[in-house]
């Protein structure tokens, strides 16, 4: 399986998901757009993954390879390629679907519980998951639900936490998160004690998580 792996930041990578990617025998290729690394065809992968990002959708003029992303989340869509957006990913892809990304009431930062609506629970990326799920936040903005799209989590303070439109997957929150990333994300943020007190009294189901959803978005790819 070709998976295409959508960086905007060196410190936003697949986390968790890589290892997963790696173990699971993906061709896996890597397109670092805050680098300069150009987009492949639509067609020429299996399967995307879109990471988060500091920058918002909005700011094109500041980050014009966002311009780029959009045409390709639309081409993706219309090809039906499967993709899953994590934050900023998340938001891109309600972007290329139509659909508003505004700021959020408040900021969301650090862990929070997200819930699964009725149609999450069916929902073949949540299979063997549990309705409330422990996740990492952080972000500003949110993304409305694209016409045609099926709200799959929803949050206290944030609303719209996932969404599926046809073949895409978006997720505002990280489950690819690990020690490590934490350690590099929030090493300047007076929340980082806390971060990683929290990340260890939630121990190994955490990684566990992050193993199911991927698997169950790769089983579908493989469709």
């Amino acid at each position: 399986m070709r998976v295409l792996v959508i960086m905007h930041v060196e410190s936003e990578g697949p986390g968790v998901f890589g290892d997963l990617l790696a173990g699971a025998g993906a061709s896996v290729s890597v397109a670092r757009l805050h680098r300069g690394d150009r987009l492949p065809g639509a067609g020429d992968v299996d399967a995307v993954f879109s990471m988060g990002g500091p920058m918002n959708v909005y700011e094109e003029l500041s980050h014009p390879f966002l311009r780029d992303e959009d045409r390709f989340l639309k081409e993706a869509a219309e090809r039906n390629l499967p993709v899953l957006g994590i934050c900023l990913g998340a938001q891109l892809i309600a972007k290329a679907a139509g659909a508003a990304v505004t700021k959020n009431p408040v900021q969301e930062v650090g862990w929070s519980t997200v819930t699964l609506t009725e149609a999450g629970r069916r929902d073949a990326l949540f299979r063997g998951l549990p309705e409330l799920l422990p996740v990492l936040q952080w972000h500003g903005d949110t993304f409305a639900i694209p016409a045609g799209g099926t709200l799959l989590a929803t949050g206290t303070e944030c609303r719209n936490q996932a969404f599926r439109h046809r073949n895409s997957w978006g997720l505002q929150f990280h489950l690819e998160v690990n020690r490590t990333l934490l350690e590099e994300w929030f090493a300047a943020a007076p929340e980082l004690r806390a971060i990683l007190a929290r990340h260890d009294e939630l121990g190994p189901g955490l990684g566990q998580r992050a193993r199911t959803l991927c698997e169950n978005f790769l089983a579908h790819a493989r469709r």
